[in-house]
């Protein structure tokens, strides 16, 4: 795990994924018994034709303005699912922002920093990975930016 070789200090979470729930981030919460806004959901966007990864509460939705303004971009919207997939190596839902297939340009959103940790996917449904915000925009070379909104 990249977290290991980065000799970060990280906590795994799992637990079972019902198939039939859509909002992950708020299955995950239920099912970890953590309050949700320390849950992130991982997102792939198209940011003027480059896909960009942004990282934002599972309690919101992402600005689509804000990260383009964030990335340096003029328009961004929601990537194709199956380029989403593809590129990162993850299944949608399931998308980590840490040890992607290929490393995307990132943003999280500045409401992370506020925690003392933070969860998001640790690769696959099921898996979330618990981590100090530093980290995660550290080892995702990442800017931080007010990209959610509620």
């Amino acid at each position: 795990m990249a977290l290991t070789s980065a000799g970060v200090a990280f906590t795994v979470h799992s637990y079972e994924h019902d198939p039939s729930v859509a909002g992950y981030g708020e299955e995950a919460a239920a099912a970890m018994g953590t309050d949700p806004g320390r849950i992130f959901k991982t997102l792939v966007a198209d940011v003027d034709g480059a896909l960009t990864v942004a990282v934002v509460p599972v309690t919101g939705a992402l600005d689509l303005k804000a990260l383009a303004v964030a990335a340096g971009g003029k328009k961004a919207a929601m990537a194709d699912p199956a380029a989403a997939e593809r590129t990162t190596g993850y299944v949608r839902g399931g998308i980590s922002p840490l040890g992607m297939r290929k490393r995307l340009p990132t943003v999280v959103d500045a409401t992370a920093l506020a925690h003392e940790t933070v969860f998001v996917s640790a690769g696959r449904r099921g898996l979330e990975v618990e981590l100090v915000p530093a980290d995660l925009v550290r080892l995702t070379c990442a800017a931080t930016a007010a990209i959610g909104k509620p």
